[in-house]
């Protein structure tokens, strides 16, 4: 019955390499003693096939049941049949009896081999008998294959004890190396089970670099309080410049320093996209003002990087020369990546946070701005008409004539507050706008603009353009065209202001409202947006609305040559990508 190991048996390999020295030795023996024939050496045939088969099943991992006391019964046997073969002592080979002897050794150590010595030996002295002259021969003959068996036995016994010490210490390392992957495994699943349960940054970049450390070089004594001399960095970028998230071992100057990524190992990680192994770190021209770093000889540094977007990127070094293995930069690699999921959802979940904010600023602005236009038109004409009545009222009973004159003005501001009142109202939702689309709700707000303002609009409308765009879309352009145009009625005091959209190139279009009003200075309003001024307020709702349709807000003005505004907008993710490349350029 055969069972198979996971490895292999070193005292197996140890006889058969013995077994085939012997064979060898044999078979020089029978050539020189012109013995080597068919008809005397057909033992030593089946000792080869029997070593052949041998050599298979140990390069199986395969062993017999009673393997060990097989082995030596059957060299026993097919030494012994030789030794009878070849002339017993007189023959070339009498010295066969040392293969049960040698694999006895190695199986039972000193028993086996003296096992081994005393059954060849009583073959010996046998044959002996059996030819009278020999008997002293074979006396001599046993006598020596015993005292082999026992020095044999002794030095099979050493062999063995020094194979079983090697065995345990390469047990021993080969569990350290199960312990250490292990561990490593376990740093990686609590990485991955923290960068996935949470959406805090400054969480994801201290979880980042822990982990690291720990799958790097974990600690497999409870009781070691040696720390590693890891050092390590998660930089992000922040208005263009690489700051420092988190860091270990940095010093507090170190936390300050901002990188440009423009030179050195820096500027390679970022722009090939690539891991980047490093060492002289003290020479490099933006991590050499680092402090913790000019005692390290080692580095490595994973760019944090999803498509076009580079976040920052993750620096590991140490003191130790190769410390970065491809073992340890492979597992650096899955940390990053899982970093760069991480990073980028805790991204995602600031810009909703914010994005509700804003959302929550813009309610609030658009409720100032509904109270303001309330109070700025329909509030003061209703005190006006209140106002009025009250001296129509006191008019009838003394100048009739004239109250009739004031009761008729009296009514064209309740139809001019009227008015304003539906403009109000058409402002806060166009039906129109969802029941016959953009260019309807752009013509009916002219129109409107005249009839309550007596404000020229002028409509140029591309249909094809309008078309592409989806219903979100139109509403946000919508609301954008009337933010501009009221700015442009209020402060531009324009003779006419007209509004265009038409696409310019494939995927995308362009949304201009222009007038020949007073302009303005845009670089002094910009900078009062910046500081979110009140005198910035309808650039702050212009860019933010061009933002939500992922388009770019350009403003063409000077005093006293009127204003364009532009709003250019993508239809497709190509157009998006190719529009906002073309501006960081």
């Amino acid at each position: 019955m055969m069972k198979r190991f996971d490895t292999p048996y070193m005292a197996d390999w140890f006889a058969i390499s013995l077994r085939w020295v012997m064979l060898v030795g044999l078979i020089v023996s029978l050539g020189l003693g012109g013995k080597l024939e068919m008809r005397s050496a057909w033992t030593l045939g089946l000792l080869i096939v029997w070593n052949l088969t041998m050599t298979g099943l140990a390069g199986l991992n395969l062993r017999t049941s009673f393997h060990r006391r097989l082995n030596i019964g059957v060299d026993l046997l097919l030494t012994g049949a030789f030794f009878w073969t070849q002339g017993g002592a007189r023959g070339p080979a009498f010295w066969a009896g040392l293969l049960p002897i040698l694999t006895g050794s190695i199986y039972f150590e000193i028993t086996g081999a003296v096992f081994a010595a005393v059954v060849f030996s009583g073959l010996v002295f046998y044959a002996g008998f059996l030819e009278r002259n020999t008997l002293t021969l074979s006396f001599l003959i046993a006598g020596i294959l015993s005292l082999l068996g026992i020095l044999f036995g002794f030095l099979g016994r050493r062999l063995m004890d020094r194979m079983r010490k090697i065995r345990s210490l390469w047990g021993d390392e080969e569990e350290r190396k199960r312990a250490i992957q292990n561990e490593r495994m376990r740093a990686i699943y609590e990485l991955t089970s923290t960068l996935s349960s949470t959406l805090s940054y400054k969480r994801v970049l201290d979880s980042a670099l822990d982990m690291s450390a720990s799958a790097l070089s974990p600690n497999l004594d409870p009781e070691q309080t040696t720390s590693d001399p890891l050092v390590g960095a998660v930089m992000l970028f922040n208005a263009g410049k690489l700051r420092i998230g988190s860091a270990r071992r940095f010093t507090n100057a170190d936390m300050r320093i901002t990188f440009d990524g423009s030179e050195g190992i820096l500027k390679k990680a970022i722009e090939e996209g690539e891991p980047v192994k490093f060492s002289d770190i003290g020479y490099d021209p933006e991590l050499g003002r680092v402090v913790a770093l000019r005692n390290c000889t080692s580095g490595y540094i994973f760019p944090l990087r999803s498509g076009f977007n580079v976040y920052g990127v993750l620096i590991f070094a140490h003191p130790e020369p190769g410390y970065f293995t491809i073992e340890r930069a492979n597992l650096l690699d899955i940390i990053g990546r899982q970093a760069v999921i991480a990073i980028q959802n805790a991204r995602l979940y600031q810009d909703l946070v914010e994005e509700k904010e804003r959302m929550a600023e813009v309610y609030e602005e658009a409720r100032k701005k509904l109270a303001r236009d309330l109070h700025d038109g329909p509030t003061q004409s209703v005190a006006a008409m209140a106002m009025r009545l009250n001296i129509s009222r006191r008019m009838l009973a003394k100048d009739p004539k004239s109250a009739n004159e004031e009761l008729i003005k009296l009514e064209e501001l309740a139809h001019r507050t009227t008015k304003e009142i539906r403009h109000m109202l058409f402002t806060l939702r166009p039906l129109i706008l969802e029941s016959q689309g953009l260019g309807a709700a752009i013509q009916s707000m002219a129109d409107k603009m005249m009839e309550t303002f007596s404000q020229r609009v002028a409509v140029e409308i591309e249909e094809r353009a309008v078309q592409q765009l989806e219903m979100g879309k139109q509403g946000v352009i919508f609301y954008i065209i009337e933010e501009a145009v009221n700015n442009a009625r209020k402060h531009a005091a324009a003779d006419t202001i007209t509004v265009r959209l038409r696409q310019v190139e494939t995927g995308v279009v362009l949304l201009e409202i222009a007038d020949n009003g007073l302009g303005f200075d845009v670089k002094n309003v910009t900078q009062n947006y910046e500081k979110r001024s009140s005198s910035s307020l309808g650039m702050v709702n212009l860019r933010e609305r061009a933002e939500l349709v992922n388009g770019l807000l350009n403003i063409e003005s000077a005093e006293g040559k009127g204003t364009n505004v532009q709003v250019y907008i993508p239809l497709t993710e190509e157009a998006a990508d190719r529009l906002h490349h073309a501006r960081r350029k």
